[in-house]
């Protein structure tokens, strides 16, 4: 199987699980349904990198006087939504059509490494988001830690990680940061700038009902996922033959079931606010 194959049997289910495990990982034992930015009463919100459009579907029950459009790259979202919730195929870093100061929220998620141009997607933002209003970016972070220091450098997962944020530095998309995204909102214009982290677990080693939550989700993402981000990285961007890459992933897969090492990467939510016109120098 190629790795054109891999990624798209899997690509699928990894937006499905990664959007519920974005929501999932917070403070809540099963995560908000509503953004961490302190919004209230939203009459517009856009969903830029809407995947299969979960987050944009469930926005549109929680705020149903509210009209919710989200937007991707790929039609991957269902036909059958609510009446307040669309979705349109558009590319981000193309012109926005929307008007300025039209959106109470803009939530941008998981498209760090898909953007060649960052100043102009949040330039978009920062003019089509109300005065007062909040952008979010949320993203995941490609670096693997450990509290107690129960993995070593050798360990597959590692091996995957440092691979993954080799390929990705070397397209010259690097791995994100929370302290990257404030930047970005904050050359933007954006003010009050907020960052959150969260732990996102892999194995079965976590004990907090929380995190276990999280962990089982993970399981299940891990599945596919390795292959289906690593085959494409390893292959395409470091050369590496199909049985080597192949190699890495299922050692790495297999790793993430080792209870005893208690591994993670993180989410960052990052979200600021666009000034109102008194507050403008």
């Amino acid at each position: 199987m190629d790795a054109d194959t891999i990624h798209t049997s899997g690509s699928t289910r990894i937006c499905s699980l990664q959007t519920r495990l974005n929501k999932t990982d917070s403070p809540a034992p099963l995560g908000p349904k509503t953004p961490h930015s302190p919004i209230q009463n939203p009459e517009r919100i856009l969903d830029v990198g809407t995947d299969t459009g979960i987050w944009a579907i469930d926005m549109a029950g929680e705020y149903p006087e509210a009209n919710i459009t989200g937007i991707d790259l790929s039609p991957l979202q269902p036909v059958w939504v609510p009446n307040n919730c669309k979705f349109e195929v558009d590319d981000a870093e193309k012109d926005w059509t929307y008007k300025a100061d039209s959106f109470d929220l803009i939530h941008i998620r998981n498209i760090t490494q898909g953007i060649d141009d960052w100043s102009k997607v949040m330039a978009s933002a920062f003019r089509c988001v109300k005065p007062g209003s909040y952008v979010e970016l949320n993203e995941i972070g490609l670096s693997l830690h450990s509290d107690d220091g129960t993995w070593k450098e050798d360990n597959p997962m590692i091996v995957w990680f440092n691979l993954a944020e080799k390929a990705l530095t070397k397209i010259g998309r690097p791995n994100v940061t929370k302290d990257l995204l404030a930047q970005r909102l904050r050359d933007a214009g954006f003010v009050n700038i907020k960052m959150i982290e969260h732990k996102q677990p892999f194995g079965p080693w976590p004990k907090d009902q929380r995190l276990k939550t999280i962990r089982n989700m993970m399981l299940l993402n891990g599945e596919s996922a390795f292959h289906a981000y690593g085959m494409a990285m390893f292959t395409r961007i470091l050369e590496m033959d199909n049985d080597e890459a192949d190699t890495i992933c299922k050692e790495a897969h297999k790793a993430m079931y080792n209870k005893n090492t208690h591994s993670y990467n993180k989410i960052y939510v990052v979200y600021g606010r666009k000034p109102m016109p008194d507050e403008v120098a």
